[in-house]
């Protein structure tokens, strides 16, 4: 077979994806947390980026600038052009597309105060003053805590070493989450020692139960301190489930008590503390800061604005740029600083378009769930990725990526964007389909509202939902139900017939 060389012309179709489009994709999917350390980042490895404020880079205002080819970033909503009306009427789409103009009375609207940390916010006549909140004491933490406990109850050498690395394993609930046998094995000591370490700490530690190593173990610590830890408490101790279901018949053939008895012993159960780390400060919580703001509008609309302290500020150095290239550079410095410049550019530039894409998203979803903020959950309709998409004229992969992570503050409360994508439920009469979430919302209230001898049945359930116009099965309410964290007829029976007796 003879081999030659030819010539041939394709033409295809292919995407390339460059590193900075790339990174314009992680920027858009970053939490403000996320983004927060992203831009300080950036800003220590780039000499032109600066804080937005003149008093954060410690420069006058004057000198502070944006290329002439970046669009300015976004700033508080008195001065940025991030805001939009929507009323909820299905010819807000312009509310977006012209620019995200800023609201015509912003000039006239006070100044959003900044968080005040602790300490701030003191009069400045005097060094001596202070503040009432200096005067608090701040609750200790769990770790510390249990540190002093191990070393109260357990004396010098290995013992308090053992005793010292399992407050590390302490969860928030003050419960060991680590057996002793791998305890023993990451420490090099026998499963003997470690057990009577822990033995020691736990009759002696308070708040009592703490060190336990579950919920019986916790509640029997806290039973024994009060000496009240007999057989019969034991044997429903050991069977909590039980207790947790009512089934009272069960545990009378247990523990040969009566009904009387079981309720003490109930009632004995339910004065036990079953968590005793939560009187504890918990270290590395952070409240969620929203990254939309919905307000009601002075013609009863509703204002969509992003949250300025969850929104970096970045702007070139311009003045410093100047500075700099006016003075000798060799070839290499003067590569860096280009580089620099151009990375600054495009670091604004993408923080102006997130910004714009999440309040479109934003936007969108108040427009589609108006009935949920002037009613609350009953009104949540059912919404999808692909329908947001749709109608602002992305993909269906940007809108997922906007709502991952992101929180809009509302009259209502606040929420992750993605609690507003709910499946759809058909009617049961043809009419408009329900959320879920509103179904979900409607079979607790059912649930809340029954009353002793008229405790309804996942069937029940679903012939009331279906005469009000929501088709459902059985089965599909006892999902519901469950996701909700509501037991069964049978155990809320059990409940109350508990509450009877107990009454």
């Amino acid at each position: 077979m003879a081999l030659s060389a030819k010539l041939q012309m394709r033409q295809s179709q292919s995407l390339v994806m460059t590193p900075q489009l790339l990174q314009s994709i992680r920027l858009l999917q970053y939490s403000n947390v996320e983004l927060a350390a992203y831009v300080d980042g950036e800003m220590e490895r780039n000499p032109l980026l600066a804080a937005g404020t003149a008093e954060a880079s410690g420069r006058p205002a004057a000198e502070m600038d944006t290329p002439a080819d970046s669009p300015v970033p976004l700033q508080p909503r008195e001065e940025a052009a991030a805001g939009t009306q929507i009323t909820g009427s299905e010819n807000d789409n312009a509310a977006f597309e012209s620019g995200f103009a800023g609201r015509e009375d912003a000039g006239d609207r006070p100044e959003r105060a900044a968080p005040i940390a602790r300490g701030e916010g003191r009069i400045a006549a005097s060094d001596h003053d202070f503040s009432v909140e200096d005067l608090a004491e701040r609750r200790p933490s769990l770790n510390a805590h249990a540190l002093s406990e191990v070393r109260d109850a357990v004396s010098d050498g290995p013992a308090r070493k053992i005793g010292e690395a399992m407050v590390e394993h302490l969860d928030e609930s003050g419960y060991l989450r680590l057996s002793c046998d791998q305890l023993a094995i990451d420490l090099g000591v026998t499963v003997a020692e470690v057990e009577a370490v822990l033995t020691a700490i736990q009759s002696e530690a308070t708040p009592a139960g703490l060190f336990a190593r579950g919920l019986a173990e916790c509640l029997a610590i806290q039973l024994r301190r009060r000496n009240r830890f007999d057989p019969v408490i034991a044997a429903v101790i050991d069977n909590l489930d039980l207790l947790a279901r009512r089934d009272f018949a069960a545990l009378r053939r247990l523990t040969g008590e009566d009904e009387s008895g079981l309720m003490d012993i109930l009632a004995e159960i339910r004065g036990l503390d079953p968590k005793p780390g939560h009187a504890f400060d918990h270290e590395g919580f952070e409240s969620i800061v929203p990254d939309v703001l919905v307000t009601e509008a002075p013609n009863g609309g509703w204002q969509v604005e992003l949250n300025p302290d969850a929104l970096p500020r970045v702007l070139v150095d311009n003045n410093y740029l100047r500075t700099v290239r006016s003075g000798g550079l060799s070839d290499d410095d003067r590569a860096f600083i280009g580089e620099c410049q151009q990375s600054a550019n495009w670091l604004v530039r993408a923080l102006d378009q997130r910004a714009k894409t999440i309040v479109k998203v934003a936007s969108e979803i108040v427009r589609r769930q108006d009935g949920f903020l002037t009613h609350g959950i009953g009104g949540l309709k059912p919404m999808t990725l692909m329908a947001v998409a749709e109608a602002i004229g992305m993909h269906e992969s940007t809108v997922s990526r906007v709502t991952a992570t992101k929180f809009i503050a509302t009259p209502r409360g606040t929420f992750e964007m993605r609690f507003f994508f709910t499946v759809a439920i058909a009617s049961a009469n043809g009419g408009d389909a329900h959320s879920a979430e509103s179904v979900k919302h409607r079979i607790k209230l059912l649930i809340d509202a029954e009353s002793q001898g008229k405790v309804m049945s996942d069937d029940d359930i679903a012939a009331i939902l279906k005469k009000e116009g929501i088709d459902l099965a059985r089965r599909t309410v006892a999902k519901y139900r469950e996701a909700l964290g509501i037991p069964s007829s049978i155990q809320r029976r059990r409940e109350m017939n508990a509450r009877r007796l107990a009454s």
